[in-house]
């Protein structure tokens, strides 16, 4: 019970980044490349688990979030507003078009529950529901709320995957065997843009401030961290897995991967991926205006709580916006697509950033040493310097 009680800032990571986006990246991924791709989600996960450990330890010893350490402790004026516009505008910007999506999903989870082609007003009602959780003001109930929908949409997906029986000797291959080539690239470095994204980074060094205040907790939230997001990564192999198994590449999302299923599996196949979607779609909806209204508090230097009025203004302008959109009804996924991988292009700017933020004995006390983080670290900037060099050539 104990354990269970320090649940908390992993699991609203792993709610973060399993969207709507991440399930149609992934279902894409599979129906079009089969196990060809697992391996990047497996590269995604693990640096993953590096950069969010970072973060959540610059917050645990600084008792700033990220925005707020950087914001501080760089000093030339140019350079710190500059990199602040730039947080703003990619995390503010991109959170409302990913919200969109979000919205989208979750109200095309729920037309698939109650076998309906339109979604009508249904995005009226997701936005209701993300808006009466945030309003609430509380850590605690937004926290239990999602712990709650991660578990559903864990087992929807998973049990969907186990459906589809795979096979093992694919599946290994397809993550030992790396396959890079003009065909797969776009999707494959929005795989690890969806999975590796830039605003949670800032959202889970908040996040630990707010759960805990000393860093006596630091081997707690490692592991918590380090599970939840184990656990994220499984649900996008999952989705992979899944979609792998239906001989058709025109499936561009969760639906059109349950009428494929359906043959094999019966009717009940969209009910588990409705489900899902609506899982995933509902956690987004409430992170990624929490997260930017976080990253709008820091870089502002807002000394406000989260019932706070300018808090609030924030995230109900981002959830406003992705109600809107949702209804009249543009297409968000290609925007989600092209906000994921320009995600990966930035991935490389932010290691390289947390990279200097742990060194920093000005920041971080030189009672830490972390040797073995920083050579993952630089083996994340090199492999991600490589894969976004290409994915900018072939984009071009």
């Amino acid at each position: 019970m104990k354990w269970f009680r320090d649940i908390g800032p992993g699991v609203l990571i792993a709610a973060a980044f399993i969207g709507p986006g991440t399930v149609t990246l992934c279902t894409i991924a599979g129906a079009s490349f089969g196990y060809s791709l697992i391996w990047a989600i497996v590269l995604s996960i693990f640096s993953t688990i590096v950069l969010q450990e970072m973060s959540l330890r610059i917050g645990l010893i600084t008792k700033m979030n990220l925005a707020e350490v950087i914001r501080v402790n760089i000093k030339s004026k140019f350079i710190n507003r500059l990199f602040l516009v730039l947080v703003i505008c990619s995390i503010l910007i991109g959170n409302a078009a990913y919200e969109a999506g979000n919205i989208t999903g979750a109200s095309l989870g729920i037309s698939a529950i109650i076998n309906s082609e339109s979604i009508n007003y249904i995005p009226i009602f997701i936005g209701l529901i993300a808006f009466i959780i945030l309003y609430q003001g509380n850590y605690k109930i937004l926290e239990r709320f999602l712990i709650l929908l991660v578990l559903i949409m864990s087992i929807s997906f998973f049990v969907t995957a186990i459906m589809t029986k795979p096979n093992i000797e694919s599946l290994v291959d397809g993550v030992i065997s790396p396959e890079i080539n003009s065909s797969n690239l776009i999707v494959l470095l929005g795989l690890i843009g969806t999975t590796v994204v830039p605003y949670n980074l800032f959202l889970h060094s908040s996040l630990v401030t707010e759960k805990w205040s000393s860093i006596d907790k630091l081997k707690v939230a490692r592991f918590e961290s380090f599970f939840s997001i184990l656990i994220g990564g499984l649900i996008s192999l999952s989705i992979i897995i899944t979609a792998a198994s239906v001989n058709n590449k025109d499936v561009n999302g969760v639906i059109d991967l349950a009428k494929g299923l359906e043959p094999l599996y019966g009717k009940f196949a969209i009910y588990f991926l409705g489900i899902g979607l609506f899982a995933s779609g509902i956690t987004s909806s409430i992170t990624a205006p929490l997260a930017a209204a976080y990253v709008a508090k820091s870089c502002f230097g807002w000394d406000d709580s989260l019932k706070s009025e300018k808090f609030r203004a924030v995230w109900i302008i981002i959830l406003f916006f992705g109600v809107i959109i949702s209804m009249i009804k543009l297409n968000p996924i290609e925007i989600i697509k092209f906000a994921q991988f320009s995600n990966s292009l930035l991935l490389p700017i932010i290691a390289i950033i947390l990279l200097w933020l742990i060194n920093n004995k000005s920041i971080i006390s030189s009672k830490y040493s972390y040797k073995f983080q920083n050579i993952l670290g630089s083996v994340i900037v090199i492999i991600s310097l490589i894969l976004g060099a290409k994915g900018l050539i072939s984009f071009i």
